[in-house]
């Protein structure tokens, strides 16, 4: 029906008025069709699904870049902190300072391994050096058995004082991260102009320098020029410092500490690991039972004792094995069975000056392996006083200082 309907109106309009426009007509026929459309039951508009937004992954934490291989203080602390380590330089001294190669800044006395045992407790890193605290221990050898090990029996005593720290401090190589220029627009002429800092400002930036440097912690304070070198890289300054520590201290008896040895440590160190009795290399030395005339001291052997011995109560008995020349002077000098606390440097000074009666050996003087005993003693006050007396009453006699001797009146 509405079909129907639809066409007559289309043939009527063409047939009524051939005058009519073809606008017109097409007017009409659109009228005749709405209600057709209208007519229709159209279908409800189904939502469009939206899009699931894919979930967005967590970004990690930026890293600063000008920062990366940087030293940490936990990196320090877990190097140093609780540990038994060696001054390699065999500094006394109880405040020292290092560069930032690990050289001393300055002059320390110097002395045995046995007293430059120390263990670091504090660490403090600030961003121009490494701040270190601690407390000083000297080595007692108690005199091991045939069957121990002779490196084990060993007693670690304190002789840093009461209220008082070992503080060592090394400087920091100095990182400075360049900044970035950017472009200017413009000619050289007025880019050189700006960039250059004017007489005024200059002026004014030198006189407020004392000033920032007054309020500027100790710690971060500039060292002295001489000592400074600054880089770009933080890891360059990091593996410079961890260089700089492992100059300074040895983590135990290595082979850089022990080749840094005397050498009559460096032999008692070799027969230790070689679990045998120290024999000279040089052909022709006989044993005290090989010659028919033994060798003799003509001289006594009484080694100074030290400060740190004093204090700390070390003394007894200890081993030296001497080879004595032809000519009656000690040849080499070797520990055998040492004390420690820096007794047996002064015991080897003494017995290199003392004079022997060579061994004869069919008649000829020939250089023979000697074993000496030496005696450490502790001198009370009382002791002090009558042995000054008796050497008040005494001609004077050459003195031979030990390395550790204390300090005469």
């Amino acid at each position: 029906m509405r079909l129907f309907v639809t066409r007559s109106c289309a043939l009527s309009c063409a047939a009524a008025e051939p005058r009519l426009s073809a606008s017109v007509c097409a007017i009409a026929l659109a009228l005749a069709l709405v209600p057709a459309a209208s007519g229709q039951q159209t279908s409800p508009t189904q939502p469009s699904p939206q899009p699931v937004s894919a979930q967005q992954p967590v970004q990690p934490a930026s890293v600063d870049s000008s920062q990366a291989g940087a030293i940490t203080e936990d990196e320090i602390r877990q190097l140093l902190v609780g540990k038994a380590l060696y001054l390699r330089g065999g500094y006394l001294d109880n405040s020292l300072s290092f560069d930032e190669y690990g050289h001393l800044i300055g002059h320390s006395p110097q002395g045995s391994y046995t007293l430059n045992l120390v263990q670091i407790d504090k660490v403090r890193l600030v961003k121009r050096k490494l701040e270190l605290q601690g407390v000083r221990y000297g080595l007692h050898f108690l005199g091991a058995t045939d069957n121990e090990d002779p490196t084990k029996a060993v007693d670690k005593v304190r002789i840093t004082p009461k209220k008082k720290l070992v503080k060592i401090t090394i400087d920091r190589e100095l990182v400075v991260i360049p900044k970035k220029k950017k472009a200017r627009k413009g000619s050289a002429a007025e880019d050189a102009a700006e960039s250059a800092p004017s007489k005024d400002a200059t002026t004014e930036k030198n006189a407020n320098a004392g000033t920032e440097m007054a309020f500027e912690p100790e710690a971060d304070r500039p060292v002295p020029a001489r000592t400074v070198t600054t880089t770009k890289y933080p890891a360059h300054a990091a593996q410079l410092l961890r260089d700089a520590v492992d100059r300074i201290f040895a983590p135990g008896l290595d082979s850089r500490m022990i080749a840094a040895l005397p050498a009559f440590w460096k032999l008692y160190y070799q027969a230790v690991d070689a679990h045998a009795d120290y024999r000279p290399s040089e052909p022709g030395v006989f044993r005290q039972n090989d010659v028919d005339q033994k060798a003799e001291l003509v001289t006594r052997i009484e080694p100074p004792s030290n400060e740190y011995a004093q204090t700390g109560g070390v003394a007894g008995m200890a081993l030296y094995h001497a080879v004595i020349g032809a000519d009656g002077k000690p040849q080499q000098i070797v520990v055998g069975r040492p004390i420690g606390f820096g007794l047996d440097e002064s015991a080897a000074e003494t017995i290199s000056n003392a004079s022997f009666q060579p061994a004869l050996k069919d008649g000829k003087p020939v250089p023979v392996l000697l074993d000496l005993l030496v005696q450490f003693r502790i001198y009370s006050k009382r002791t002090a006083v009558e042995s000054s007396q008796e050497t008040a009453n005494k001609p004077a006699e050459a003195v031979l200082p030990g390395p550790y001797s204390a300090a005469r009146p």
